[in-house]
């Protein structure tokens, strides 16, 4: 059974005259004047192979998230950016708020301010409720599920399915101060070509920018009192003249803008500069893959230096197994890899790299 939103509140979305605009650049400049650094991963506890099982009342593990920010906490990290899943609030909307609440409250105990992503295009194309796979030995994020995934999203005629569990969520926690930034859409139009091409939307990235621009939309009704995002993530964003429609329309409708780059530091340098033309704050919001380049050492002194927000992907090595590099989906690894890919701490909390950690304390302050 689906969970509505309250009368109050559709009787308040019903009668506003004119959504919410895009926060001016004053606005989005001023919020982000008041904020710290914003310096964190990309987190899903190590009990969890994806949003589902993160969230979904049989497997919600408040004791290993309460740990895990801890240490997020010792490292000196500030916030953490936390995937959500529309499956979850058509099961039972109020007992999936409770529980995002509860992880907020953890959030809050460890000094901790999340980013929101409300939907993703990433993996596998058919989510399902219910008890989730276990990990594929070796293989990058083997169980990670895509929302709303392909059913909706290859037919238009549903997308206004999703608009109660958008609303309802961002309206939910729009005046709360323990969450940073709304991340509306998670690489929107990701074909996922080395996993799962073959049964991807032939039209995927026209299909998602149709239905971003009804999330946009419907999140300008509820007018959160947080910044709104859609972070870029491919193509080339150094030109305008060079924009797809997809990033194109990314930039122009988030508040602050973010961007996934995995690359090194002058890359790195290039693509972020080019985004702070717009004069907003940035943020990157997924980086780090050792094997690339892509480090801490190189990266996270600039991304200070700069002010960008900075959130690399992987936390704990956990049932995600990010540790293993994206290649995984056709040759798995055997056993751990020399390298980790992504990931800081093992399951015990020990660090993957002690000079690491030590590295990230030093632009962090942690002590």
């Amino acid at each position: 059974m689906k969970f509505l939103i309250p009368l109050t509140l559709a009787a308040a979305l019903m009668t506003s005259a004119h959504a919410a605009e895009r926060w001016s650049k004053e606005k989005a400049n001023d919020w982000y004047a008041k904020e710290p650094w914003p310096v964190g991963a990309n987190f899903s506890p190590v009990s969890a192979i994806n949003q589902l099982e993160m969230w979904q009342a049989d497997t919600f593990d408040p004791a290993q998230i309460d740990k895990e920010l801890g240490w997020a906490q010792g490292l000196g990290f500030n916030t953490v950016r936390v995937f959500l899943h529309n499956l979850l609030w058509e099961k039972d909307g109020k007992e999936f708020l409770a529980r995002v609440d509860k992880f907020l409250d953890l959030c809050e105990k460890h000094k901790i301010k999340p980013m929101i992503v409300l939907l993703d295009d990433v993996w596998n194309p058919e989510p399902k409720l219910g008890p989730q796979p276990t990990p594929r030995a070796g293989v990058h994020n083997s169980g990670w599920v895509q929302a709303p995934g392909k059913a909706i999203l290859g037919d238009k005629s549903r997308w206004d399915e999703l608009k109660p569990y958008i609303t309802g969520v961002i309206s939910h926690f729009k005046n709360d101060k323990r969450i940073l930034v709304w991340d509306l859409y998670n690489e929107p139009g990701n074909l996922n070509a080395s996993a799962y091409g073959k049964v991807e939307l032939p039209n995927k990235e026209e299909a998602s920018l149709g239905l971003l621009k009804k999330v946009v939309g419907w999140a300008r009704e509820v007018n959160p009192s947080q910044p709104c995002t859609i972070g870029v993530w491919i193509g080339d964003w150094t030109d305008p003249k060079k924009l797809s429609p997809l990033n194109e329309y990314q930039i122009a409708n988030s508040d602050v803008i973010s961007f996934h780059q995995y690359e090194g530091l002058e890359k790195t340098k290039q693509v972020t500069e080019a985004l702070q033309k717009h004069g907003r704050p940035v943020l990157c919001t997924e980086y780090m893959a050792r094997p690339r380049g892509s480090t801490f050492e190189a990266l996270l002194p600039w991304f200070k230096e700069q002010k960008v927000g900075a959130y690399n992907w992987g936390f704990v090595a956990g049932k995600t197994n990010t540790l293993h590099g994206w290649d995984t989906w056709q040759t798995p690894d055997v056993g751990e890899p020399k390298v980790w890919f992504h990931d800081i701490l093992r399951a015990d909390g020990t660090p993957y790299s002690e000079e690491e950690v030590t590295l990230i304390k030093s632009q962090t302050g942690a002590k």
